[in-house]
C-alpha cells in the first residue's frame, strides 16, 4: 500500500476513534433520557433487561462458536457490537437508578482487578479474590 493511503487510513482512524468516543458519565446522562418505565418498576425494569439484552449477546455468540464465521451475516461483529450497546445501555440506567455513576462503577472495578491482578487473583472464582 502507498504510503500516503497508509498515512490516509490512519486519519481517519483517528477520527473515528474521536468521535465515537465518550465518557461514561456523559453516556450514563443520555441514556437516562431515553429511560421510559414506570418509577414503581425502577430497578427491576433495567436488571431485567440486562439479563434479557445479555443473553441475545451470548445467543449471537454461541452461533458464532457453532457455526464460525463463514456462515455469518458480513455485519456480524457490528450486531454483536449493537447488542453490547443494549447492555450498556441498561447497565447505564439500572446504575442510574440505584443513585451510582456509571463512572464510578467503572473506575471501582478497575481498581478491583488491578488489585486481583498485582495479588496473582485474576483467575479462580470467588467475589473476595
Amino acid at each position: 500500500m502507498p504510503e500516503h493511503e497508509q498515512a490516509l487510513r490512519d486519519e481517519v482512524k483517528v477520527w473515528i476513534e474521536r468521535k465515537y468516543s465518550m465518557d461514561f458519565n456523559t453516556y450514563q446522562k443520555t441514556a437516562k433520557t431515553t429511560a421510559i418505565y414506570p418509577a414503581t418498576h425502577k430497578i427491576l425494569y433495567p436488571a431485567l433487561g440486562l439479563a434479557g439484552e445479555a443473553g441475545e449477546v451470548a445467543n449471537k455468540v454461541k452461533k458464532l462458536v457453532r457455526d464460525g464465521t463463514s456462515s455469518l451475516p458480513k455485519e456480524w461483529k457490528e450486531q454483536i457490537g449493537s447488542e453490547i450497546g443494549d447492555v450498556l445501555w441498561y447497565c447505564a440506567v439500572l446504575a442510574d437508578d440505584l443513585g451510582i455513576s456509571l463512572g464510578k462503577i467503572a473506575s471501582e472495578n478497575e481498581i478491583k482487578l488491578q488489585g486481583r491482578k498485582k495479588r496473582g487473583m485474576i483467575s479462580g472464582s470467588g467475589d473476595s479474590r
